[in-house]
């Protein structure tokens, strides 16, 4: 819900300012600039990133196929997005009426306490208008079923809850995962390590901790079990490392990504800049999607003060448990 809201915002502001034709920005960067290599001639990706950006994986749809925005639209977004921010901090009236009767309250109180990101994500020197570049469009390419095909669609019309036990439960929501990364944008916390030897690269997401091992020059691992961050394999095309990830869990599908076990993702790893990494993934799940698709981000350089800390979603998962007491008192009631 937390992230649906800002996506929400997020649109909402960037229809205001969708009339003006996109504007190609100078490439940023230091003609001077040396790429940093490790002692096995590698470019040394090693540090801590970070991918926070206000931009949607999905362009809204009236911005058609326009890719960017000009200088002048990114910068009334990011105000926008910094006014919103100022607004957390400010008194809330005493004399508010109460909600109403009978209706839902949302997680104001959540988003008051997350992020607020205020960036436009910048590509290539362009303002972008989404995460995703092809399709055109900026959109999902979903199959007329594509969103019936992911495990929890699958057990919804078998006519299983989303609270009827813990395993309808989102990887996220059950600690167990929140996506690969750094493909995922989540609502806070989107900070991560790189380390890399000659024959591995490991990448670890501060949200709950994931570290995927990227096995270097390596085959998949034969059979076909599956895991929360999938079977990496990578090799390095001049500069830029190359990722192949498959046989990834059914259950890893969320909003940002509907999936199922056939989902295949190729990644590219890019320095482009002293302190910036082109990203770029493409997505193949032919039960979902029509094409494969590709989205771009830039993974920006944190400060060397700024650590990752232990996320410790696991230790006291109250709101699960809340979650799933609160539907079975629902269902005591039921009977009474």
């Amino acid at each position: 819900m937390r992230n649906l809201l800002s996506l929400s915002i997020v649109a909402a502001i960037a229809a205001t300012v969708m009339d003006v034709a996109p504007k190609a920005l100078a490439a940023e960067g230091d003609a001077a600039w040396e790429m940093p290599r490790t002692e096995y001639g590698h470019p040394d990706l090693q540090g801590y990133w970070t991918n926070t950006t206000l931009t949607p994986i999905e362009r809204p749809m009236e911005l058609g196929e326009k890719k960017a925005y000009t200088e002048a639209e990114a910068m009334e977004l990011e105000n926008a997005a910094r006014q919103f921010e100022q607004q957390k901090a400010e008194p809330l009236d005493a004399d508010r009426a109460p909600p109403p009767v009978g209706g839902a309250i949302g997680q104001e109180a959540d988003i008051n306490f997350s992020d607020v990101f205020t960036n436009v994500l910048r590509v290539r020197g362009e303002y972008r208008t989404s995460m995703i570049v092809d399709p055109p469009n900026g959109r999902f390419p979903f199959r007329e079923d594509g969103r019936r095909q992911d495990v929890y669609a699958q057990w919804t019309a078998q006519g299983l809850g989303p609270s009827d036990g813990p395993e309808p439960r989102t990887p996220g929501d059950r600690c167990l995962s929140r996506g690969i990364p750094p493909m995922t944008v989540t609502p806070y916390n989107n900070n991560y390590q790189i380390v890399q030897n000659k024959d591995y690269v490991m990448l670890m997401g501060e949200m709950v901790h994931d570290a995927r091992i990227i096995r270097l020059d390596k085959e998949h691992l034969p059979g076909t079990g599956k895991t929360w961050l999938g079977d990496s394999v990578g090799h390095w095309e001049g500069d830029t490392l190359v990722v192949h990830t498959q046989n990834l869990h059914p259950e890893l599908s969320h909003f940002r990504l509907i999936s199922t076990d056939k989902l295949e993702l190729t990644e590219r790893f890019e320095i482009v800049a002293e302190n910036e990494i082109l990203y770029t993934v493409t997505v193949n799940d032919p039960q979902v999607y029509t094409q494969p698709f590709t989205e771009e981000i830039t993974l920006m350089r944190k400060a060397p003060e700024d650590l990752i800390y232990e996320y410790s979603c696991h230790e006291g998962n109250y709101g699960l448990m809340g979650i799933l007491a609160g539907a079975r008192r629902q269902e005591l009631d039921a009977r009474n």
